[in-house]
């Protein structure tokens, strides 16, 4: 990728002077969110983090910024045809909460097997939801044809002037706070948060470097700029830059002004999202963590340098938000499952929670299994998950229940 901001300033439709003007449009509609420094996150690294708290606008999400801005630019007109939106998640909402405000009325086309309650948060921000179509992409045709046949304005998601202009406002927020920052971190799914960010810093710090972040089952912008293969596609907890095609000005944008984009894995985004809840103490969504991942398994990339995270959203179903806890815990040692073959008489079970209570474990459950493989008959298998301190008290464990004279292995 080249950096030539000569050619950006002439060649494409949209401008640093646009983004400006978009900071001072959306002023007081949307939240000028917190950027601070994570001294744990710095000591981890080795870099000085800071971090952009985009999850905390009303909607939880960066795309108020660009939805905001595009719907101020419409005519009254234009306002009067309603508006209309293919999305499945965050650009809905955005787009919902501000027509709302700004009393448009609002289409909002999502794929049929959306979960009930990223429909029903959907229309409690005042939008008509209309479920149709198996995927975004067929969702997205649905969505043009209402715009066809009703006249309402279709709003993109990412590939539009104004909708980049208004994403871009974040670097000026970032780079108001902290005008010394070597390098911006940022999520790419169709690229429109990265292009508006990286017309905005190169204005502001022409010699500050943009790094866009992807995840390994969904590097479009990067198969798109020829540099990676498509990806392995599928279920990804990063659902927000699970993007099949990227945009046409964004491509262009990111071509000329990102200075590299890089792709981390699944594992290294749910790591990401855990240590933002335990350290950070606030929730962000799987595409929001993914700058975060990429600053944890590029570590010495980054090493040494001032670095802008932006976290871009915070809306996790509760239940993957489960899953990931459970799983951080389980990876640190802090939740381990212990299989313990015992003697099938009354007062065994008790025998083997004290002993695990004395070693100041915590037995989270429990079960009986008398018919796996290989117990024998007048046996029986015990499952417990135990809470300890880390690996280490688990390890400990494990010994001293050995020396107890159980029988343990881990499943």
């Amino acid at each position: 990728m080249r950096n030539n901001a000569g050619m950006v300033a002439t060649a494409l439709p949209v401008s640093a002077a646009d983004v400006e003007r978009a900071a001072d449009a959306i002023r007081g509609a949307v939240v000028e969110t917190p950027f601070a420094v994570s001294r744990t996150l710095s000591e981890i690294t080795g870099a000085d983090v800071w971090l952009k708290f985009e999850n905390f606008q009303f909607t939880a999400s960066f795309k108020e910024r660009g939805a905001c801005n595009f719907l101020l630019a419409l005519s009254e007109p234009q306002r009067a045809q309603g508006v209309v939106a293919a999305s499945a998640g965050n650009h809905a909402q955005g787009v919902a909460y501000h027509a709302r405000r700004l009393g448009i009325a609002t289409t909002i086309v999502m794929p049929v097997d959306t979960p009930f309650s990223k429909v029903t948060g959907t229309e409690r921000l005042g939008a008509h939801v209309v479920l149709e179509g198996a995927s975004f992409d067929a969702a997205h045709d649905a969505a043009l044809r209402v715009s066809h046949d009703t006249g309402a304005i279709f709003v993109p998601a990412f590939d539009d002037p104004a909708i980049i202009a208004g994403q871009g406002t974040v670097a000026l927020e970032m780079l108001a706070a902290a005008p010394d920052l070597d390098v911006l971190v940022v999520p790419v799914g169709g690229g429109g948060l990265i292009s508006g960010m990286a017309l905005a810093a190169k204005h502001v710090r022409p010699g500050i470097e943009i790094v866009g972040v992807q995840s390994e089952a969904y590097p479009s912008m990067l198969a798109t700029l020829g540099t990676h293969g498509p990806g392995t596609g599928g279920p990804t907890i990063a659902e927000g830059i699970a993007v099949a095609h990227s945009g046409v000005i964004t491509r262009e944008i990111i071509r000329r002004l990102v200075d590299d984009l890089v792709v981390v894995s699944e594992q290294s985004i749910e790591h990401a999202l855990a240590l933002v809840l335990e350290i950070e103490k606030v929730v962000v969504e799987g595409a929001g963590a993914a700058a975060l991942a990429a600053v944890l398994e590029h570590e010495n990339r980054f090493r040494g340098r001032q670095i802008g995270v932006v976290l871009t959203g915070g809306n996790i179903d509760l239940r993957v938000l489960a899953s990931v806890i459970l799983r951080a815990l389980a990876r640190s040692g802090r939740l381990v499952r212990l299989r313990i073959e015992v003697a099938d008489r009354p007062g065994v079970l008790a025998s083997v929670a004290q002993a695990i209570a004395d070693l100041g474990g915590n037995i989270v459950d429990v079960a009986h299994r008398r018919d796996l493989p290989g117990v024998a008959l007048k046996s029986t298998m015990l499952e417990v998950s135990v809470e300890t301190r880390d690996a280490a008290h688990s390890d400990q464990l494990v010994r001293e229940l050995e020396a107890h004279g159980f029988a343990v292995t881990r499943p």
